[in-house]
């Protein structure tokens, strides 16, 4: 068989996406007959018929269909590579979708979002802000947001900067209740509770004689930070949480750091995607600004 022409390739490729010859021509700024006879000089060159015609419509016989799904992926995966090297070389255009915890995507990442989408404004950023692990692969998820210590996966990650949590409350809750002056003295007060199930794990904070554990109770648990900073703020009680993302509280004495020697350590803040091949731009583009602010304002 003589080498085949991939610019017949992708014209059968557009005839069988688009149903229609004239249409497909329309599309690639072609006469009708230059289409047709790229098709049918393809069909030669395969000895193969790809396409039934008729004068009402037009059908893939079974080679052609074979041939159809085989020949749009790799002509997709040419495409996708052309972007992502070429792309770096132009405004990067489309929609990348995110994933980030609510807390994050709510007190820093709107910032952070405004000055990306000022930067380039071809891009699209289609935020999914929750605290559940998102599959990125099964829910086209280009790129996700995710603090504390990863699991073991098959995703690319880079560490933007360490996390760190503290103890805090509110000024109405430390007015009524004598704060804590040692770690075991939380355990006689409410504790908000990180987790699902009872979460019931005791804490274990780094402080100035290393690693100490407690074990704390209390009427809430949560998998929402931000939930268990607005039960904080009501009141409530103690909780754990990320230093960074309630800075502004405690400066507007909102919130005040209890026992501030300890700490829980040891986590992250990272950002994740899918694969090391064939970044598309677009993603190229968010990722590496997302890493670059993110690095400066957590």
């Amino acid at each position: 068989m003589s080498r085949i022409d991939l610019n017949r390739v992708a014209t059968f490729v557009r005839v069988a996406e688009s149903g229609s010859f004239t249409t497909a021509a329309r599309s690639l700024r072609l006469p009708t007959s230059s289409v047709s006879r790229a098709v049918a000089n393809l069909e030669e060159e395969l000895g193969s018929r790809l396409i039934n015609r008729s004068t009402r419509k037009l059908s893939l016989t079974d080679a052609g269909e074979q041939y159809f799904q085989r020949m749009q992926a790799v002509l997709g995966e040419a495409h996708e590579a052309t972007e992502a090297i070429a792309g770096f070389a132009r405004d990067p255009r489309g929609v990348v979708r995110l994933t980030a915890p609510v807390d994050l995507g709510l007190h820093v990442l709107p910032r952070i979002v405004a000055k990306l989408t000022e930067r380039h404004p071809g891009l699209v950023i289609e935020l999914v802000l929750t605290s559940r692990r998102v599959d990125l692969i099964e829910e086209g998820i280009d790129l996700a947001l995710r603090g504390g210590r990863l699991e073991e996966s098959s995703l690319v990650a880079r560490k933007i900067v360490d996390s760190e949590l503290g103890i805090f409350a509110s000024p109405a809750y430390l007015a009524r209740r004598d704060p804590p002056r040692t770690l075991a003295d939380l355990a006689h007060h409410p504790c908000l509770r990180y987790g699902g199930r009872g979460g019931d794990r005791p804490w274990r904070l780094t402080g100035p004689r290393g690693d100490e554990t407690v074990t704390v109770t209390g009427p809430v648990v949560c998998d929402d930070m931000l939930f268990l900073r607005e039960m904080a703020l009501a009141g409530v009680g103690l909780t754990l949480l990320p230093a960074q993302n309630v800075a502004a509280d405690v400066a507007a004495k909102r919130l005040v750091r209890v026992l501030p020697r300890f700490r829980l350590g040891g986590a992250g803040l990272y950002l994740l995607w899918p694969s090391r091949r064939l970044v598309p731009a677009r993603v190229a583009a968010v990722r590496d600004f997302l890493i670059e602010e993110l690095s400066i304002r957590v």
